[in-house]
This record gives structure tokens, C-alpha cells and sequence, in this order.
């Protein structure tokens, strides 16, 4: 079996969730799976060193950047290479090189195996014209790849409901996060305990709504995230900024300066609305802190329906003025058990060198990898008070 991953920045990952699956589904090869040729396309833009390996991973670069418009020719020439040099399995980590799949499965007999991410297309961010390519990619992903995979079980939902076709659901693990070499501090001048959030500054990840709650609290916030790259972020840290409770730091990608700022939290703050599963939630999670979620079906499923939801500044802000010792226990607590139990890096490498193992290449069988011998995750998402009625609105409003 010679496997290609493709669609990231490449290995050893620095930032981004595609990123950190590659490096760890490289490590997982290593361990487990000496007998198949491993190769991991990597982007070549702003790298001064070019190892041509990493631990049981050939590595090939391409000057191409991988983000961005550039990124749909990045993974489709991608795939020619990948195909073109007998690689026999591909792991295609979202859609943005899908438009070439009719060809790819034309002329090559490769396996293509898709993590079509998100519900890209309804991001604010794109204007109408990506949000029509990215809309397209997405149903080429779901309709010439063999294997299609959602982090998610609303995801999935999409896809059945849109497309008519059914996802193999195969999270993030997050145990990672626990884990990290040298050692590393906190930044300076940071109270002993805090509430954290972790985002890219964009308005789907509701910023704003979480600024205003705690810009009328007293409880001391860290917020990590690229303030300066959108006029989005610029506005945000200059009405923000001064207040004295509220502390916004530039992005982070030292494994143990995040260790460090996670272990000192004292509840965590998520409020992503879109984009399935999300990594920086599920790494959160193994710290056993109690989670205040926006009320999104995606963090519904991700939480089970443990967390507390919140949807505008005001909920966020009587959730945190209610919130109680021993409810917020109970809180941290389950939200580690449901990381341990679903969200390892262990569990998820073996789903995906599983399916990848898997020698049907015709219609395609799925069953839900991630979630066998377990809850139907609809019951987890609509346990809970907070849950019920709102959940089937939400995944309606998906559809």
C-alpha cells in the first residue's frame, strides 16, 4: 500500500487542524503501519529547511502556497503527482483540489479518500465567486471520491441530505495538547486563573459577542488569535484593548506555552459557529475545564450536549455569572471523559489506516467509524435542557 496525504502545509505541523491530523497520522504510521509507503505533500513557500523526511514519511514540496486561492492548484497538482508516481491511496484533506477528481479517477485507479472539512462555502468571510467554487468542490469531493469523511456529525447530515451520501465520521484527536517537549511559561503579567478562548479572528468565530460579555465583567479573560489581520480583529483590539480585565495576545504556536496557558484556566470560552469539529475545542477538552460553547449543532455533537450554549453576549454573560463550583466540576469532568474517549490520537489513526486498508473501491460502505458501540450522537446532542428544541432547529438551518 503507498499512501499520499495531501492538502496541508506539510509536517511537522505548526498551526492549522489539517496540519496537526497529517503529523499525526504520520506518527501513527510509524508505529503501526511499517508496511505501507507513507509520503506527505508539503508546501515549499517560506520554508528555509526542506528535510525530505519526517520519522517514516517521505516528503515532497511543492513552491506553491497551500492557503489561499493558490491552494486550489497546490492540491491539484497534488494529486497528479500523487497519482502519477503509483501512489495507490490518497488522503485528500479538503476540497479544494476536487475539481480534479473526474480526472484523477479517469486516468488513475488510486483510492481517493476525501475530509471534506467543513461547510466551507457558507463561511462570511468568501465573496460570491468562492463560495461557488468552494460549493462545487465540495460536491465533486462527495461524488468521485471513494470515501468521503465528515469531523462531524452534523456535517455528515449536510452531505446526506444535500448529496444523498453517507460520511465515514472521523474526528480530531486533541491528547496532544497534554503533551509538549521543554518547558514553557505563561506570558507575563496574567492573573492566576482566567477564562481562555483560542481562535482565528473571524466573525464566525463570534469574537465580538465574547468581548462584549466579559467587557462587562469582572472576570479576567485571555484571548489568543491574529488581531492584526483583519480589520475585523484591528477594530476588535482597539474598542477592547484597554479594558483591564481583558487580555489579548498574538497567536501562539509554542506546544508549551499553550500547555501552560491551558492548565491555568479556569473555564473555557468556544465560539465557533461553523466548520464541523473543531481542534482547538476537542485539545481543550482533555483539560477537564467546564466549556461555554456558542449553541451550534456542530459543538452540540462535539460536547454531547454537556457544555453550556450560549448564543449572544447576554446568555454568555449570565452563563458566567451562574455557573457554580460543583457545576462546573461536573462540567470539566465530562468534557474529559467524552476527549479520552473519542477524541485520542490513537483511536483516530487507527479509523483512518482502517479505512485506508479497506480494499472496496466501488459504491461506497460507510458505518460510523469514530462512534461504533456507542450513543446515537442525536441523543447526545439534545441531552441536556440546554439542548432540547434548539438542536433540531439547528441541524434544520444546516440543510
Amino acid at each position: 500500500m503507498k499512501i499520499a496525504i495531501l492538502g496541508t502545509v506539510g509536517v511537522p505541523g505548526r498551526y492549522g487542524g489539517f496540519e496537526t491530523l497529517a503529523e499525526n497520522l504520520v506518527h501513527y504510521h510509524a508505529r503501526t503501519t511499517p508496511g505501507a509507503t507513507l509520503t506527505v505533500w508539503c508546501s515549499a513557500k517560506n520554508k528555509a529547511e526542506r528535510p525530505s523526511h519526517f520519522e517514516s514519511a517521505n516528503l515532497r514540496y511543492l513552491n506553491l502556497s497551500a492557503n489561499g486561492m493558490q491552494s486550489i492548484l497546490y492540491d491539484v497538482v497534488s494529486l497528479w503527482q500523487a497519482v502519477r508516481s503509483g501512489h495507490d491511496r490518497v488522503v485528500l484533506l479538503g476540497v479544494s483540489g476536487a475539481l480534479a477528481l473526474p480526472l484523477v479517477r479517469f486516468v488513475s485507479r488510486a483510492r481517493i479518500v476525501t475530509n471534506i472539512d467543513g461547510i466551507e462555502w457558507k463561511r462570511a468571510k468568501w465573496n460570491k465567486l468562492a463560495r461557488f467554487v468552494l460549493r462545487a468542490s465540495e460536491w465533486a469531493a462527495v461524488r468521485f471520491s471513494h470515501e468521503v469523511i465528515a469531523d462531524n456529525q452534523a456535517i455528515a447530515d449536510h452531505v446526506r441530505y444535500t448529496y444523498g451520501s453517507d460520511c465515514h465520521i472521523i474526528a480530531y484527536g486533541g491528547d496532544h495538547a497534554l503533551h509538549h517537549d521543554g518547558e514553557g511559561e505563561a506570558p507575563a503579567g496574567l492573573p492566576p486563573h482566567y477564562a481562555l478562548a483560542l481562535c482565528r479572528i473571524e466573525p464566525e468565530n463570534n469574537v465580538h459577542i465574547i468581548l462584549e460579555a466579559l467587557s462587562n465583567l469582572a472576570t479576567p479573560l485571555v484571548f489568543v488569535g491574529n488581531w492584526d489581520s483583519s480589520a475585523y480583529g484591528r477594530d476588535l483590539k482597539a474598542r477592547y484593548g484597554g479594558y483591564p480585565n481583558l487580555h489579548l495576545l498574538d497567536p501562539i504556536y509554542e506546544p508549551g506555552i499553550l500547555y501552560a496557558l491551558r492548565e491555568r484556566a479556569s473555564i473555557y470560552l468556544h465560539g465557533h459557529s461553523a466548520g464541523g469539529t473543531n481542534p482547538s475545542l476537542v485539545e481543550m477538552m482533555h483539560f477537564g475545564v467546564p466549556v461555554l460553547a456558542h449553541g451550534c449543532a456542530f459543538n452540540r455533537y462535539s460536547t454531547e450536549g454537556k457544555a453550556r450554549y450560549f448564543e449572544t453576549s447576554h446568555e454568555l454573560a449570565e452563563l458566567l455569572l451562574t455557573l457554580g463550583q460543583d457545576e462546573a466540576v461536573r462540567i470539566g469532568a465530562d468534557m474529559r471523559e467524552i476527549a479520552q474517549r473519542r477524541y485520542t490520537w490513537d483511536h483516530i489513526g487507527q479509523a483512518y489506516f482502517e479505512l485506508l486498508a479497506r480494499q472496496r473501491v466501488g459504491s461506497k460502505s460507510v458505518e460510523n467509524t469514530t462512534l461504533r458501540n456507542s450513543e446515537s450522537t442525536t441523543e447526545y446532542a439534545v441531552r441536556g435542557n440546554e439542548a432540547t428544541g434548539r438542536q433540531a432547529a439547528e441541524t434544520e438551518a444546516l440543510r
